[in-house]
């Protein structure tokens, strides 16, 4: 550690980083991380840091996990690139892993580079789909900030500046299926959703709402279009958040936990979908890199092999010892979630008590909206860890 201290300026180091999270997450400072352990991120100064960020829901296994580490550095031996008119046996590989974790219903991917890139990839084969231009959102959604994926984002903050966006795309609210009704029409290629909207505030789909949803796209010729970047691959308890409530997506946008924390995003969907979408409808230079297909597919086999259900539990048991700890309080709203993605909303401002966790407590956690606490954790996170979270978070929130 004090090599790398020696070798880095820590003030230097902060200014010069790009801060495209700027008025979204409070700047910690002027902390530099340089290594992970597990759920543990270490600054240039040693310390260590309970990580309930999952690197802003991208390190699902943690920092340094052998099985992930082990794969990046094998494939980097051999080959990290190669373009797609050629066929790769690494990518090859992981598209066969990622389609046996899919529904079977979903059996066509596009490999790109982020979530962003996913949604835009679905904006298209949609309207490709359908004929249609039209695209329902819904109020405090979030789908990245490319100006595809931004045009479905509800946050005006976002949007502002960078108006006019993409046309027809509408935002009806969350969990109203009777306004969800009147939005959708001949003209509507997809409805576009988030069964959990985690960065809008964590706010939970409601069974019937979702139902009637996959009911009026199906009765009006309408592409449902899932966003599983944030809810995707256990973090809810569940491979995908959208099989909490059986629905069955024509296309769903996959990244973060896609690559186990290596940069990855993917389009799925199905053979209905791939009729329409012609050669050099859509492209990626980088998209299926050997490097990342590694990546990826070792992340799948950690998912695979237990860790899913593992992280229900853990979820569970957050949620359990959150609520006896911090439930009754008068700050706390509600709390709520699924798996491993739970919001704690207050009745106050959210960015003081990060700052008291982080600085104070030595643990990480994320806002979701101006009042709401966000915890998603990686999913290897321990029992003595979940307890540590949990009496971090209670003794930074007023009794």
């Amino acid at each position: 550690m004090d090599t790398v201290k020696s070798s880095i300026d820590a003030k230097s180091a902060v200014r010069n980083t790009q801060s495209y999270e700027s008025g979204v997450v409070p700047r910690r400072g002027e902390t530099v991380m340089v290594a992970g352990e597990g759920c543990w991120m270490i600054d240039s100064e040693g310390q260590r840091y309970l990580d309930l960020t999952s690197s802003q829901g991208v390190a699902m296994l943690g920092y340094n996990h052998p099985v992930l580490t082990a794969a990046i550095q094998e494939q980097a031996a051999l080959m990290h690139a190669c373009p797609n008119f050629f066929h790769n046996d690494t990518r090859a590989d992981f598209l066969n892993k990622l389609i046996t974790a899919t529904p079977l219903h979903l059996t066509r991917a596009f490999l790109g580079n982020s979530g962003a890139e996913a949604i835009d990839g679905a904006i298209k084969f949609a309207r490709l789909a359908t004929g249609r231009t039209g695209i329902v959102a819904f109020r405090n959604s979030f789908h990245g900030r490319t100006v595809g994926a931004l045009s479905l984002t509800w946050n005006p903050r976002y949007r502002r500046k960078f108006e006019p966006l993409l046309p027809d795309v509408s935002h009806v609210p969350f969990n109203r299926i009777d306004l969800l009704d009147k939005a959708v029409g001949d003209g509507t290629a997809a409805v576009v959703l988030e069964v959990i909207q985690a960065e809008g505030g964590v706010h939970v789909g409601e069974g019937d709402f979702l139902e009637a949803v996959q009911q009026i796209c199906r009765e009006r010729g309408a592409k449902l279009v899932i966003d599983e970047v944030q809810t995707g691959f256990g973090r809810t308890g569940r491979w995908f958040g959208f099989q909490h409530f059986d629905l069955e997506p024509d296309i769903i946008a996959l990244a973060k936990g896609l690559g186990g924390g290596f940069p990855m995003g993917a389009v799925v969907y199905t053979d209905e979908i791939q009729e329409s979408v012609f050669s050099g409808a859509h492209g990626s230079t980088f998209g299926g890199n050997p490097l990342a297909c590694a990546a990826g597919a070792a992340a799948l086999s950690v998912y695979q092999d237990g860790l899913i259900e593992q992280a229900e539990r853990a979820g569970d048991r957050l949620r359990a010892g959150l609520e006896t700890a911090i439930g009754a309080r008068r700050v706390v709203r509600e709390i709520r979630g699924k798996g491993l993605l739970i919001g704690i909303d207050l009745r106050t401002k959210a960015v003081p008590f990060l700052k008291t966790l982080m600085e104070t407590h030595k643990v990480l956690a994320l806002p979701a909206g101006s009042t709401v606490l966000r915890l998603l954790p990686p999913l290897t996170i321990s029992d003595e860890e979940i307890d540590l979270a949990v009496e971090a978070v209670a003794a930074s929130l007023p009794a």
